[in-house]
């Protein structure tokens, strides 16, 4: 679904013509988010989508799309609303980043950093999407890739690892593997298909 056609969000009539006013509101004048934002769920609910975010999710990435900024205005209204923002209104944010970041600075690198240092999945997950596997750092991408591990989140949820995948995060996902055996615990499956292009066969898992 593309992020910049709200026609093709399921929107009862009336959701329609709210979220249509809210994106005139915010193309217009900035500041209206600030309004808009956090009453999107109760205006458009929270149906799932196949892709699997809400109609929340994607009506809040569509208004965030709709701001006119740049720059550093524009960074300061997204970091304040993800300040002061609730999990739903922050995993927008978070989803939202590469839309937001077209030049690719990286400048919103510390909100995906805030979501990695927490303990809610859902934020762990949105903010591993395509921006943080474009931007992060190698080393704090592996640590998030193996907090993934720690907190049972399906790597396949985690973006950019078909790219990134490295021989130093394969040691590291082999350790912990090797770890949970010595201990009697299971090992996800998910992590062998990350290690093996790297293993030899003196230091197999």
């Amino acid at each position: 679904m593309p992020l910049s056609d709200p026609s093709s969000l399921p929107l009862t009539p009336e959701a329609r013509a709210w979220l249509d006013t809210a994106l005139a509101e915010v193309a217009a004048a900035p500041a209206a988010i600030r309004a808009r934002f956090p009453a999107v769920r109760r205006h458009c609910g929270r149906a799932p989508l196949p892709d699997g975010r809400t109609v929340d999710e994607a009506a809040r990435v569509l208004l965030l799309a709709a701001l006119p900024l740049r720059d550093q205005a524009l960074a300061d209204e997204v970091t304040a609303l993800h300040r002061y923002g609730d999990p739903a209104e922050q995993r927008a944010v978070l989803r939202a980043l590469p839309q937001l970041d077209r030049e690719g600075t990286g400048r919103f690198l510390d909100l995906v950093r805030q979501a990695l240092r927490g303990n809610d999945n859902t934020l762990i997950e949105a903010a591993l999407g395509p921006y943080a596997a474009a931007h992060l750092p190698a080393d704090e991408y592996r640590q998030a890739v193996l907090k993934c591990v720690f907190c049972e989140i399906p790597l396949a949820r985690v973006a950019g690892l078909d790219d990134r995948a490295d021989a130093e995060l394969a040691r590291m996902l082999g350790d912990f593997a090797r770890e949970r055996t010595a201990a009697g615990r299971p090992v996800p499956e998910d992590i062998a298909p990350l290690v093996r292009p790297f293993t030899t066969t003196h230091g197999a898992m």
